[in-house]
This record gives structure tokens, C-alpha cells and sequence, in this order.
């Protein structure tokens, strides 16, 4: 039986600009399954960004209810906002956001830092990660010793040493030439072959395609959620 990990129930994220109410998340309900692979579409300004920092609780809903895990999200504070980011949630940026002056074991190990794991058993759980990713033999050099791939490849190896429950990747092609996105998106699935939940978020349907399930936002609701195959039937 399907076990969720991602219940959101009518989520509205309201800003305020001057006079005018923006709703870029209006009434989201949606629930994403342990070991599922979903990819969240949309368009600049569709709302996507703000529900994907929600679900990795980087942002609290204006009102709705989250739960990530059986756990409530949206009555945390800040600090167990931030206790459940380094315990359940590993994050992959369109940007790789590597530090510039710490080698890649460093930077692989930053979660597990925070989290305050002792320092020999996160350098044993960085080291397995960067195995993982085929860049172990790597683990002295520096970010900008890497080409993009093998960067964003260090941003997986870091978003997976603290084994989460939920792997969330934002736009994680967008810096890559087209070979080297086929290969971080053939490597996500390898992930998600393996028990690993994947909400990727994309405005690129053909990116979109690589998923599972497509979950399409669009003025800050969602207009399709279902199976890829029903999905590339209708674009």
C-alpha cells in the first residue's frame, strides 16, 4: 500500500503588494507517495517556485496545512523548520551552490555539519556519496576544478549523504549542456529506481518527461496531476 510522504492540503501563499493581493499558490492540494517521482511544471510565475519552497520548507504557507512525513510543517518554528530540512529533505540547485574555497568532501559534507554528525562518521558518509556519484577519487579537489556535470554531480552526492526522505531538485539541468543533462537525469532515476523520492521541479516539459508523474501549476493552481504517459498525450 502506497505510504505518503508529501501532504499538502489547501495551501494558499498569499503576498501583499500595496493594494493588490497575489495568490501565487491558490488552494493547492496535492499528495506525493514514498518512492514516487514527480516533476512540478510550470511557467515563470506559475507558482511553482513558492510551492516547491514549501514542500522543502523553506517557506510557511499564508494557510493550508503540510505534512511532510506524518510531520506538520507549517506549525514549526524556525528552528524545527531548519531541524527538518537537515533531517528529511536533500536539496539540488540549478546552481550546484558548492563553496568555492572547501574541497568537494567539505562541501559534501556540509549537511551532515549541521546536523551535527561527528566528524569521522561524516566524512565516512560523505565519502560513500561521492562513490555513489563516480567522483570519489576526486575528493581533494575543488569546484572549479570540475566541469559542470561532475559539479552537479557533487550537489547530488551532497544532497544524499544525509540519506533523506525526500530528494528535491530545482531546475537541476538548467546549467548543463544537453549530453551532460541527459546524464544527471538518467542518474536521478537510477535514484529513484532505488527507493529514493524525487519532486523535481522544471518549466521544461520535455524535462518534465522524465518523470513518473507531472504535477502542472498555472496561476498558482494546479491544472493536471497524473501519469507522464497522460501527460505527453495532452502537450
Amino acid at each position: 500500500m502506497a505510504e505518503p510522504l508529501i501532504e499538502l492540503k489547501d495551501i494558499y501563499k498569499i503576498y501583499h503588494m500595496g493594494d493588490e493581493e497575489v495568490r501565487a499558490n491558490d488552494g493547492i492540494s496535492l499528495t506525493i507517495n514514498r518512492g514516487e517521482f514527480v516533476a512540478i511544471v510550470g511557467k515563470s510565475g506559475s507558482g511553482k517556485s513558492t510551492l516547491m519552497n514549501i514542500i522543502g520548507a523553506l517557506d510557511v504557507p499564508t494557510s493550508g496545512s503540510y505534512l511532510l512525513g506524518g510531520e506538520d510543517v507549517d506549525q514549526m518554528s524556525d528552528d524545527q523548520l531548519a531541524d527538518i530540512r537537515n533531517r528529511m529533505i536533500g536539496f539540488i540547485f540549478q546552481q550546484y551552490n558548492l563553496l568555492p574555497k572547501s574541497n568537494l568532501l567539505e562541501n559534501v559534507e556540509l549537511p551532515l555539519l549541521y546536523a551535527k554528525v561527528p566528524a569521522e562518521e561524516r566524512k565516512e558518509r560523505a565519502m560513500r556519496s561521492l562513490e555513489r556519484v563516480g567522483l570519489a577519487d576526486k575528493w581533494k579537489n575543488m569546484p572549479n576544478q570540475l566541469s559542470g556535470g561532475q559539479q552537479q554531480r557533487v550537489s547530488i552526492a551532497r544532497a544524499l549523504a544525509g540519506d533523506p526522505s525526500l530528494i528535491l531538485a530545482d531546475e537541476p539541468t538548467g546549467a548543463l549542456d544537453s549530453k551532460t543533462s541527459r546524464e544527471v537525469l538518467n542518474f536521478l532515476k537510477e535514484l529513484n529506481e532505488e527507493g529514493n523520492t524525487i519532486v523535481m521541479i522544471t518549466h521544461d516539459n520535455s524535462i518534465a518527461l522524465e518523470a513518473k508523474h507531472v504535477v502542472r501549476i498555472h496561476d498558482g493552481k494546479i491544472n493536471f496531476n497524473g501519469d507522464v504517459k497522460d501527460y505527453a498525450a495532452i502537450i
